[in-house]
Parts: structure tokens; C-alpha cells; sequence
């Protein structure tokens, strides 16, 4: 896929050669310069007259009319280089990406070109490695197949005089390949995707990447108590899984990492049956256990010095005679009752056995990401992920990791009234859903019952897993959200003794 080449290749028949343009006084040194003299001096006619933009994400291209081997020139507009980042050029290039894809099969890249004193040659690489993979993901589904060979990008070279930047690409590369792994388990109908399927699909990254793995079948979770999860999957034909993966990259198995994940494969709000509209779509409830398993399958490929436990409680959300009801009273592994108000705050039932279940297998830090509350996009809108903790130091780097992942979190608090209001119950410990006003921060304020004292942030992607609409890096549907961040964070983690 990748290539790394000290000079360019004049005489290699690239389909395109892609450099970046920044919007300042037009500069031909380097390989721009050189470009222009083999075309005549016309590329620098055609940037100044407009027809080819340094506007930020302006795609331009110019045919070389056999001037030299590759078939044209394509420029990237960057825009301004005080004001560009990591994520603008990215999203620049996953354009770029997204037009190439299915018309060319390799590609030369100036690399040196999208570099500025904000972006080094390395970050260069690596979002050009996980732009590619990002923009250029379909999800094809289940429609027939045509005869004609799928087309797109192949090779991409890249010249750069640092040879290290090679493994920037490839890490680049593996971050989006791991998101759109969690991008298509978010995409498959429920059918297709039950929590056995799920649990088949945990075993097979534990088979390819060595970890340690258990399925927790309906028997072994009666026999540990986890009402809580038991009493989502009452109604439902389909038995449950609980989940677990273990990654040990540490000798010891301290400091590990608790990666929960809401597995919900289908929500249909239980007897608090979800409206006509609101039910479409709920194939995508599983997106937290998707992220986690996005986040595995990235820890799997770098083997980070860092000990992970991922739990992913699993099942569907289904009515029948036996489904469970408002008003019963369940009880969860941490020994917990519960009053079910909602049928439909199922999500914090399955997390709350799971985080338990997490903290039985030594996690010292939790993390848990579920589609929990329509409440999170009346708040914070599609764009950015809701957050809840009830530890500073842990949850800033879970912030620093999600800038570094460019998947914007914005905190909501949990006050002692909050904690109060979820207590309020006159015949358990816990009502599951105390009314809707802060839902969003009810539902986090219910897991942390269950985090307890435990370095947690819990992350709300109900607004977040899925796009409506195409965008840069990628097509409408799953984003597969947060399984960047989780493995930024892995990667990048640091305990606290204090």
C-alpha cells in the first residue's frame, strides 16, 4: 500500500501526483517548482488566475499532457498556515480521497507540502495513512453484487526524505481500518448481527491477535447474579453474551484498563415501546461495543505496553410474555436493586454488570461507551460526544486523547442532587429512570453506582455513532466514533499512584 521514495519519479506512470497548496504568496520551490518548469511554467499561470484554489479543502487538478510519466497533477488547498491543524488537513485530504477512489490506482504524494510548524512530517503521514482508509470506506450491505472488478487506490508513494515516516503512515492506516471495523458492525442489521454473532466476531480478534478471551453464556451470568443484564434479555429469543477480551502488554497485570461497551444489537424499548420512527435505526444500538472492539482490534495490530480489559455485555431488547416490565424490581451482580421505571434505560442496565464485571477482572480504570440517551443530542448535538466522570485526573486524558483523535467530548456534571434523584426510588436502591429532565446525566449518574470509587468516564455517543449525511471521512451511517480515542488513550496512558 505504502511506499516511501526520496525524490520524485518523473519517469513512474502515477495516475496522479497530489501536493498541497497553502494560501499564501505562491512559493515554486521544491517539487511545486519543479512541476511548473516541466509544464512550462503553466501551473503557475493557472494558481494565479483562481481556476486552481488554496482555499482550505479546494481540490484542483491539471493534466501533464505527457510532459513527464504521471497523467496529472493534483493540488489540495490548505488554507491558512497559522490557523491549520492536524484534523483540517485530514479532512482535506479524506476529500481528496473520496474523489480519487475508484478512478485511480496509484498515487505519488509531496508529503514535505502539507507539513507546517503546527504539523510535522510524522502527524503528515499518519493522517494521510488514516484519512485514506477513513474516506474511502462503503458499506455495500446486502445488495447483488455486479460483475465489474471493484476499483480503487492501491499504492500510494510518498516521498519524503525521512524514512521513518513509513511507519507513521502505517499506524495512520490501521487507526482507520480498525474504525471502519467498528463502522460496519455498527452498519449490519440485528439480524445478521446478534449477540452470538458478536460473540463469534470477539473470538476471531482474539484468535488473530492473542487475546485472552471468555464468553459468558445465560447460565454462567444466573449463577454471578447479573440481574441487571438478564432482566434486558428476558424478552428476547436470542440468548446473551457477556463478552471479554484481555490484552496484557504489561508483565504484570496492574493498572489495566477497563474498555466497556453497550451491546444492545437491536432496542426496541421493551414495553416502553419506542414510536414507529424512533425504532428505525436501532439496529446501531450496539455502537459502544463496536467502538471497543474497533479499539481491540488497533491495540492488537501496535501492542502498546499497556494491560486492557474489554467487556461487552450483549444482547437484543425484545417484547414478549416474559420481557421484563415498569415497576419490577431487579437486582444486579454488585448486589444493587433496581426499580425499572423505563424499559427503554436498558443501556445502563447491561453496563451496570459489565462494569462490575470489569472491575472483577482487575480493571483499576473504566472507560464505558454506549448510545445511551436521546437527552446527549438535546444537549450537545451530533457533532460532539457527551462525557461524565467521577475522577479529574482520569478523565483528562480521556479529553487529551479525544483531541488527539479528533472526536470532540464535552463534560456534563454529576451533582450529589443528581445521586439523589437516582436513589429516590421507595422500593430498590436505584430507580433506572427518575424522570426526563438531565436524562442524559441520569443515565450516567446510574453507572457510576457501579463505577463506584473506580477512576470512570463514561461516554454518551447517542448523538455521535452515526452521520446522516456523507462527510469528508466517510459515508452517511456508522462512524464508528470513540474507537480511535479509545486506543489514543491506551496507547498514550499514564497511571496515577497518587
Amino acid at each position: 500500500m505504502f511506499t516511501i521514495e526520496r525524490n520524485f519519479n518523473w519517469n513512474q506512470q502515477y495516475d496522479a501526483l497530489v501536493i498541497g497548496l497553502w494560501d499564501q504568496p505562491l512559493q515554486l520551490d521544491g517539487l511545486l517548482g519543479e512541476v511548473n518548469s516541466k509544464l512550462h511554467n503553466q501551473l503557475e499561470e493557472i494558481i494565479k488566475t483562481g481556476e486552481i484554489s488554496k482555499k482550505s479543502k479546494e481540490i484542483g487538478s491539471v493534466f501533464t499532457l505527457g510532459n513527464f510519466g504521471t497523467k496529472r497533477i493534483i493540488t489540495v488547498g490548505l488554507g491558512k498556515k497559522a490557523s491549520v491543524t492536524t484534523e483540517t488537513i485530514k479532512e482535506a485530504l479524506g476529500k481528496l480521497f473520496k474523489q480519487l477512489n475508484g478512478k485511480v490506482k496509484s498515487i505519488s504524494v509531496d508529503l514535505s507540502s502539507f507539513t507546517s510548524e503546527s504539523v510535522a512530517i510524522e502527524d503528515a503521514g499518519f493522517v494521510l495513512g488514516e484519512s485514506l482508509a477513513l474516506s474511502t470506506y462503503t458499506y455495500s450491505g446486502y445488495k447483488q453484487k455486479s460483475n465489474e472488478p471493484e476499483k480503487h487506490i492501491e499504492q500510494v508513494s510518498v516521498i519524503s526524505e525521512e524514512e521513518e515516516v513509513l511507519a507513521s503512515l502505517q499506524t495512520g492506516y490501521i487507526f482507520g481500518k480498525g474504525t471502519n471495523s467498528a463502522r460496519t458492525l455498527v452498519n449490519t442489521p440485528g439480524n445478521m448481527l446478534t449477540a452470538t454473532d458478536m460473540a463469534e466476531y470477539a473470538a476471531h480478534l482474539a484468535e488473530t491477535y492473542g487475546f485472552e478471551k471468555e464468553i459468558l453464556e445465560k447460565e454462567d451470568m444466573e449463577k454471578l447474579g447479573m440481574g441487571a443484564l438478564l432482566a434486558v434479555n428476558q424478552g428476547s429469543t436470542e440468548p446473551p453474551k457477556l463478552i471479554v477480551l484481555k490484552y496484557q502488554g504489561k508483565s504484570e497485570w496492574k493498572d489495566v484498563i477497563g474498555l466497556v461497551g453497550k451491546g444492545v444489537t437491536f432496542d426496541t424499548g421493551g414495553y416502553s415501546i419506542k414510536p414507529k420512527d424512533g425504532i428505525v435505526g436501532m439496529k446501531t444500538d450496539m455502537g459502544g461495543a463496536a467502538a471497543v472492539l474497533g479499539a481491540m482490534e488497533i491495540i492488537g495490530e501496535l501492542k502498546p505496553e499497556q494491560n486492557v480489559v474489554a467487556v461487552i455485555p450483549a444482547t437484543d431488547n425484545m417484547i414478549n410474555g416474559n420481557a421484563f416490565k415498569p415497576d419490577d424490581v431487579i437486582t444486579a451482580m454488585s448486589g444493587l436493586t433496581i426499580e425499572v421505571s423505563n424499559t427503554d434505560a436498558e443501556g445502563r442496565l447491561v453496563l451496570a454488570d459489565a462494569i462490575t464485571y470489569a472491575k472483577h477482572h482487575g480493571a483499576g480504570y473504566l472507560v464505558d461507551v454506549a448510545t445511551l440517551t436521546g437527552g446527549v443530542i438535546v444537549a450537545l448535538g451530533t457533532h460532539t460526544t457527551g462525557a461524565m466522570t467521577n475522577n479529574e485526573t482520569w478523565f483528562e486524558q480521556v479529553l487529551e486523547a479525544s483531541h488527539e483523535a479528533g472526536e470532540p467530548i464535552w463534560r456534563l456534571p454529576i451533582t450529589d442532587k443528581d445521586v439523589k434523584r437516582i436513589r429516590s426510588s421507595k422500593v430498590a436502591d436505584l430507580n433506572n429512570s427518575p424522570g426526563r429532565e438531565g436524562h442524559a446525566i441520569m443515565g450516567g449518574t446510574f453507572i457510576l453506582q457501579f463505577a463506584e470509587d473506580t477512576p470512570w468516564v463514561h461516554l454518551d455517543i447517542a448523538g455521535t455513532a452515526t452521520s446522516k449525511a456523507d462527510y469528508e471521512l466517510g459515508p452517511a451511517g456508522a462512524t464508528g466514533v470513540m474507537a480511535r480515542t479509545l486506543a489514543v488513550l491506551v496507547e498514550n496512558f499514564t497511571a496515577d499512584h497518587k
